[in-house]
């Protein structure tokens, strides 16, 4: 083999299904992928062998073309050296009766055999190898083996013929990362020149890169932390340090943020293939998702076009955004959701959500089942604490397990009776409850896991006989809850806790995990890098700990690049916004947003801790000035109406309009308000979350282990928000702007430990007129 050729990988699984899928796209229930009991069950087989059987052996070998070298990788289930000879084993679990399994039964099962049996007999100078396909019932774990017997010829003739068919599939590759790595060699930091502490934030990402390690950065708004993480990158990329950037982020608007980076580039003339994934209920063509050839028009037939339309696509276009994808989709008739997770195969770029490579439940099994050399760039990384304990938890409640019991009596008498355990089990949990209504237990329960598992096994069962079984159905929510619960089951350790929840006429059932470090941590190995950045990243420590960092990782804090004078703090401490005080902050919070706005006409924003506080304020500051325009944000808000909130913020305003808005809300972060279309933020309290059971609970485990748990769960979020709220006034550097704080406990010495640096200096005021005062000071500044 010529070492100095540019090397073109492709697993086994994926050569096999790439070339070979077809027909429809089914997901009868028969036919899902039920990770968790697969999983199972290859281990439980795995283990039950004689000591001649290696499990999970990897194979890897390469093939000589002109232009390039052709590696093909992957991991046999097992493989048995007896007095019979070598046999490569494929374990297959299902839900079809095992009467029904013959040698005919799946073609592609028999083809990744095949090249592992090829790369094994070729290694190992072998004439004859043989194969077993192993297919077990997931439901009653009865075994059906098939056996087959073939020569070297015979496997490399089958192997020969498979890489032919992908060479043309593999030279589109080839050539695109030849003129690919030749633009990015040629590509210059797409601006004149760098802001303030940009280059810093640049060199550090691609020394993280080349030394595999993660970085956790604190770099204020408006630095360009896209444009610094993403150009480093992709320079490592050019030089082979990565195969693939995942950019991760938790909302839409930052996504687009992310396109637009990767279109200035592509201005300066790089070629980079970037796709963004969206959600499967936002891109599916049917009003109701439904993935079954009865239902949808592109389902049917999906695999005989899909290559077809990824072929065509990659031949016009570099930025997969999600018009694109739909527009080819249409033209090719097949599912743009499938389609899209299709292309990240030929990416070089993936812009996604946080739960593609996190999410146990979701995350892209053609990447992360094993170690990869990708790059993670997690944007705004704060918000990944409190998403990461949701991904890594399960809930079920009682009332829909009873409704369905009732409902399935007539119908499925065994799932009506799993059903009825699961009710049981709920109700004898409620009882342990305390006279608050809840219990904690720091146990897992084997007890509700094995139960959970009968149901499934039911459900599975069920479905396979009644294929008009539907996305929504009621049924089909519980089935994938239920499989939600047992996957998280096995992940619980000492880092969670289970406990039981009486909600009104309901009762929850939660496995809450507490810490989610080591999982992230776990989730991190399956890639070369981690960059976490985010302009709320403080304290840095605590995030490295929590997002899964070690001591070895990096940290680093970022200067904001704008100039100070365009900027004015100040902190209003006479004011106490305690839940106890509120009462008679009410009047008070109302002079001080008054004598603040009076001072100069302009867009204003007041945020604040829940929508009740907001809603009081609200209606005694229209008593009081009846004149002003203010404008309140919703509960919940459709697209359309954020974007009629956000246009009421516009340039130039001959009026003064003001935005009561609540902190970690949808305005809170994310949005961008540039130059006068918003010149000051009033930010009421310290934005601690509402105190809860599960907040309660964090804190308790924490103070267990650092003595922190106050800190962690509720001072670290709730400053998270404050600085989040605060970071809309100066985006840019032009902007300017006042920020006024108010609440006495801001400049406590527990609080002025969390100010970012830029904050400093800051003016305190002591009485409501002084607002004034410093808000006349600073504008007339400007004016002169």
């Amino acid at each position: 083999m010529n070492t100095e050729k540019k090397e073109i990988k492709v697993s086994v699984r994926n050569l096999v299904e790439f070339l070979l899928r077809a027909g429809d796209i089914d997901s009868s229930f028969f036919r899902i992928n039920r990770a968790v009991e697969g999983t199972r069950i290859h281990k439980k087989i795995q283990k039950a062998q004689k000591e001649c059987y290696r499990p999970e052996v990897p194979l890897k070998y390469s093939i000589d073309y002109r232009e390039f070298v052709l590696t093909v990788e992957g991991r046999a289930d097992g493989i048995i050296e007896d007095s019979d000879g070598v046999t490569i084993d494929e374990i297959k679990s299902t839900m079809s009766p095992l009467e029904i399994i013959d040698e005919n039964y799946n073609e592609m099962h028999w083809a990744q055999a095949k090249c592992y049996a090829y790369i094994y007999a070729v290694q190992n100078n072998i004439e004859k190898v043989n194969i077993r396909l192993t297919y077990c019932h997931l439901d009653t774990e009865e075994i059906k083996y098939l056996n087959k017997s073939f020569s070297v010829e015979q496997l490399k003739d089958f192997f020969d013929q498979l890489a032919q068919n992908y060479y043309s599939w593999a030279k589109l590759e080839y050539d695109w990362q030849l003129e690919r790595d030749e633009s990015i060699r040629k590509l210059t930091f797409p601006f004149d020149m760098y802001r303030k502490g940009q280059r810093e934030l640049a060199v550090a990402v691609y020394k993280t890169i080349t030394s595999g390690k993660n970085i956790f950065v604190q770099a204020p708004t408006g630095i360009g932390k896209t444009i610094s993480t993403l150009f480093p990158s992709i320079k490592a990329m050019g030089e082979g340090n990565t195969s693939k950037i995942f950019y991760l982020t938790a909302k839409t608007i930052t996504r687009s943020v992310a396109e637009e980076a990767f279109l200035i580039m592509r201005k300066k003339g790089l070629k980079f293939r970037a796709i963004t994934l969206t959600a499967k209920e936002k891109i599916c063509i049917k009003e109701k998702s439904s993935c079954n050839p009865a239902d949808c028009e592109v389902a049917k037939g999906h695999f005989d076009r899909i290559n077809s339309a990824i072929m065509d696509i990659l031949a016009h276009e570099e930025e997969l955004k999600r018009e694109t994808i739909e527009k080819y989709a249409a033209k090719h008739k097949v599912c743009p959701f499938e389609f899209s997770l299709d292309l990240t195969l030929w990416a070089d770029a993936v812009i996604c959500d946080y739960n593609y490579v996190f999410d146990p439940r979701v995350y892209l099994k053609r990447f992360f089942t094993d170690k990869g050399d990708y790059i993670f760039l997690i944007d705004e990384a704060h918000n990944l604490v409190d998403r990461a304990r949701e991904m890594y938890s399960a809930e079920i409640y009682k009332k829909p397990v009873l409704k369905m019991k009732k409902e399935m009596k007539e119908i499925a008498p065994k799932i009506s009776k799993a059903l009825n355990r699961i009710n049981t089990f709920m109700l004898n949990k409620k009882k342990l409850c305390n006279e608050k209504g809840f219990y904690v237990s720091k146990e897992g329960d084997k007890e509700i896991y094995s139960i959970l598992r009968m149901f499934v096994s039911e459900c599975e069962a069920y479905f396979a006989k009644n294929e008009n079984i539907k996305a929504g159905d009621e049924l089909l929510e519980l089935y994938f809850n239920a499989l939600a619960f047992i996957r998280i089951c096995e992940l619980y350790d000492e880092r969670y806790v289970t406990y039981v929840e009486i909600q009104e006429n309901d009762v929850k059932l939660k496995l809450f995990c507490l810490d989610p470090s080591y999982l992230l941590h776990e989730a991190l190995k399956k890639g070369k890098s981690g960059v976490f950045f985010s302009a709320t990243l403080i304290p840095l420590e605590y995030y490295r700990g929590i997002l899964g960092g070690s001591a070895e990782d990096y940290i680093m804090s970022i200067e904001s690049p704008f100039n100070l004078e365009n900027r004015k703090l100040l902190v209003a401490d006479y004011i106490s916004t305690r839940y106890a005080n509120r009462e008679r902050s009410y009047k008070a919070i109302v002079e001080s947003i008054w004598n603040l706005i009076k001072c100069k006409c302009g867009n204003y924003m007041v945020f604040f801790p829940s929508y009740q506080y907001m809603n009081t304020v609200y209606e005694l500051f229209g008593s009081e000035h009846p004149d002003v325009k203010v404008h309140v944000q919703a509960a919940s808000m459709t697209e359309e109406e954020r974007e009629g909130f956000l246009a009421l913020f516009v340039p130039q305003p001959d009026v003064t309009t003001i935005g009561f808005c609540v902190m970690g809300g949808i305005f809170s972060e994310g949005i961008d308000l540039k130059n006068d279309r918003l010149i000051g933020t009033v930010i009421v309290g310290v934005g601690l979350p509402q105190v809860c059971l599960e907040r309660d609970i964090i804190r308790e485990y924490f103070n267990d282990r650092n003595n922190a748990g106050f800190e962690y769960a509720y001072m670290f979020p709730g400053m998270n928000k404050v600085m989040q709220a605060a970071g809309r006034v100066i985006r840019s550097e032009t902007d300017r702007g006042i920020i006024l704080l108010i609440d006495e406990r801001f400049t406590s010495r527990n609080y002025l430990k969390l100010f970012p640096r830029e904050w400093f200096p800051y003016t305190r005021v002591i009485k409501a007129d002084d607002i004034t005062k410093f808000a006349n000071e600073f504008w007339n500044k400007g004016d002169t």
